[in-house]
């Protein structure tokens, strides 16, 4: 064998030395993709169910009521997704562009507190959907009872930092056969900062359906003596109740040019 052959066995023997070598392979992790959902109590799950459920509601995206007061009728308009809102008056309007609250009052007639009011009544309206808000703690509530009969309820508690008042409570009541929302117990902290135990109650106990969504009619606040609801005091009607899958353009929350920002307290 020449001294040629045996630089050739050579490079072979020593090419597939270096080619058997094990090769590591790495399989592909498959990720396990879950949308996280946020965890209700079952209760609170069937009132949203006899509402017309949370899916059907969250496709709606303006929610728009009139407040029909006798003197300044309000027209009260909501962006259900960005919580961007709008009330107009023949007197004056107000909103919240998503960042800051502004006043159109060039006539200074308005002396409410925008920073309160330019979302007080949808709250109370979009019951019981604002309460699968993010950055709420449910827990069971003592039942209270009303003309005989007895309510369950859950409480409603925010994290420290959500919302403008985090230390408000609510106290939802529903009926234990249709599962429909009927009480409504809340605290208000707002510019307080302190917290509350001071219960104010409303009924809500007249719906109607728009959309595949049941919402309030009117509601009823009641007189009360800590947990003892009394009579009825003051009922709030709405009016020409519209909801869409619709958005409005940007500009339609904005403040207007000659509107005036209003600082909103934060808790």
């Amino acid at each position: 064998m020449n001294k040629l052959t045996i630089l050739l066995l050579f490079l072979v023997i020593s090419a597939c030395k270096q080619n058997s070598k094990p090769v590591k392979t790495e399989e592909p992790v498959q990720e396990e993709m879950s949308e996280s959902k946020p965890q209700y109590p079952d209760a609170m799950v069937k009132v949203f169910d006899a509402h017309g459920g949370l899916n059907q509601w969250k496709k709606q995206r303006t929610l728009s009521y009139v407040l029909p007061k006798p003197k300044l009728p309000e027209t009260h308009t909501i962006d259900l997704w960005s919580r961007k809102d709008r009330i107009d008056t023949e007197q004056f309007s107000m909103g919240f562009d998503g960042k800051e609250a502004w006043l159109l009052d060039t006539d200074k007639t308005y002396k409410g507190d925008v920073g309160f009011y330019h979302n007080l009544m949808f709250y109370f309206y979009a019951m019981p959907f604002v309460l699968a808000d993010d950055g709420i703690m449910y827990s069971e509530a003592e039942a209270i009872a009303y003309g005989g009969k007895s309510y369950p309820g859950i409480q409603i508690a925010y994290e420290s930092g959500v919302g403008a008042s985090s230390k408000d409570e609510y106290y939802m009541y529903f009926d234990p056969e249709t599962h429909q929302m009927a009480w409504l117990g809340y605290t208000v902290t707002y510019r307080s900062g302190e917290s509350s135990d001071n219960v104010r109650w409303i009924n809500y106990n007249d719906w109607q359906e728009i959309n595949g969504v049941v919402l309030p009619k009117s509601i009823t606040w009641h007189n009360y003596e800590g947990r003892k609801i009394m009579e009825p005091v003051s009922t709030v009607n709405f009016e020409e109740v519209g909801l869409s899958e619709n958005s409005k353009p940007e500009a339609f929350y904005a403040k207007p040019e000659n509107g005036e920002y209003v600082p909103i307290k934060m808790n």
